[in-house]
């Protein structure tokens, strides 16, 4: 079989060669009852069925036609004549770029988003260079000038608190020399929670709106959210003129809304739906309706100006990567927690069960832990609700120990802001406690959406 017709066989193969065209090919069809499409003929694996040709529209969609119902097709543009864009060229810098007045500057990581089809072989490959995470978002052209960089190309699994100390950096250097008006963040979603709530306390006092946004399926698939949650972050990114870092992903399953969330308020709460993130005991920030139309939350309140948000906490992007997050379980051993001191570790966020518990056992490794100089904070399992350490002996025993309560503080962004917090200060505890972005909040409200 021909690498350009990767997965098409019998009958599909045949309409492709009969017209003469190939995967990877822009084209238009004539279909027997006179629709006519345009799209981009996609790679099938090579177990698909050969009734049907598959086409990437300008919308981002695939569509599948059977080839029963093809009257014509005609190839429109050779993919292989792609054109290549370097580092320094944004899109938008063309004859009627005087008419564009945002700049968006938009960051890559890696991830399911920031990837593109090779029309060759089929498989999903990320985006390695500023031309090719140009040529995965064409959704943008109309929006602005668009910035492309790629700061890593990883998946998110593998990102670390040193890299969020890179990318923070990188992110207020290039924004600044771009003179952008908003920053789309682009990476994988399995710890995009733990990431935008990095980048929600190192940008802190940065001037402009950084949205993190994902893709829970690639683009080469029909039901991919990639370029809606694309469009929409950049949307808000440009139009909000709300300074702080943001998530947008699927509210629902359907494409109507998607969701901005507060970065320290976010968690992925399923493995493969697209309206898998969610905001915890909090508020959305907003929607955006049809990747159009900003339509903001009455319920969600900006985080108050106060003293612990003045330039001693402006812009610090430094993590301290000795830090661990711990799950406590039943049979749980305590020693665990000691090893990971004796490995360099200055600071434990620990999930306990309920209201933030955890074995007699492990109570008192913690005692010995924080009197060492160990900071210890406890969360809860629980997804919804507030550490309370009052109720129940073992809770008292643990304040006894020295176990600082988060409240409703999460795992993923207390670890991260614990990361931060070490990474930048002296006094953990109370900075741990201090309510910089309604990391936490004393009261759950009645009302998210």
């Amino acid at each position: 079989m021909e690498e350009s017709t990767e997965g098409y066989r019998g009958s599909a193969l045949h309409v492709l060669r009969k017209y003469g065209v190939k995967a990877g090919q822009m084209v238009e069809v004539v279909t027997t009852d006179e629709l006519e499409t345009r799209g981009l003929i996609v790679p099938r694996y090579e177990y698909a069925d050969d009734a049907h040709i598959v086409l990437k529209l300008k919308s981002g969609y695939n569509i599948g036609l059977q080839v029963n119902s093809v009257k014509s097709m005609r190839p429109i543009q050779d993919s292989k004549q792609e054109e290549k864009i370097d580092s320094t060229t944004a899109r938008g810098h063309s004859e009627d770029s005087s008419l564009r007045k945002k700049n968006l500057l938009l960051v890559s990581t890696g991830g399911t988003i920031a990837s593109r089809v090779d029309y060759r072989t089929g498989a999903v490959y990320p985006a390695l260079s500023a031309s090719d995470l140009y040529l995965t978002v064409p959704e943008l052209d109309h929006l602005a000038v668009i910035h492309p960089e790629v700061v890593f190309s990883i998946y998110s699994e593998n990102m670390t608190p040193s890299d969020w100390s890179v990318l923070s950096s990188r992110i207020i250097e290039l924004a600044r020399s771009k003179n952008s008006d908003g920053v789309v963040v682009m990476m994988g979603t399995d710890t995009l929670a733990y990431t935008s709530a990095a980048l929600s306390f190192s940008l802190m006092g940065f001037e402009i709106p950084v949205v993190v946004v994902g893709a829970q399926r690639s683009s080469d698939r029909p039901s991919s959210d990639a370029a809606l949650n694309l469009r929409s972050a950049a949307l808000f990114a440009l139009e909000s003129k709300r300074p702080g870092v943001y998530v947008a992903m699927h509210l629902i399953e359907n494409d109507q809304s998607i969701a901005i969330h507060a970065g320290t308020r976010v968690r992925k709460n399923h493995t493969s739906r697209r309206d898998a993130f969610q905001s915890i005991d909090a508020p959305l920030v907003a929607t955006v309706e049809n990747a159009s139309e900003i339509k903001w939350n009455e319920n969600y309140e900006l985080p108050k100006e106060d003293n612990h948000r003045s330039d001693r906490f402006r812009l610090r992007t430094k993590f301290d990567k000795n830090v661990a997050l711990v799950k406590f379980h039943p049979g749980f051993d305590p020693s665990v927690l000691s090893h990971l001191v004796e490995n360099g570790i200055r600071g434990i966020i620990i999930e306990g069960t309920g209201l933030g518990h955890v074995s007699d056992l492990t109570v008192g490794v913690i005692a010995d832990l924080v009197k060492s100089g160990i900071f210890v904070g406890m969360t809860s399992q629980c997804i919804w609700g507030h550490v309370d350490l009052n109720v129940y002996d073992t809770g008292r025993d643990l304040i006894q120990a020295g176990a600082v309560p988060l409240e409703n503080m999460f795992a993923e962004t207390a670890f991260a802001k614990l990361s931060w917090v070490l990474g930048n200060f002296e006094e953990t505890s109370e900075l741990m406690l201090t309510n910089f972005l309604g990391e936490f909040s004393l009261r759950i409200p009645l009302s998210t959406r």
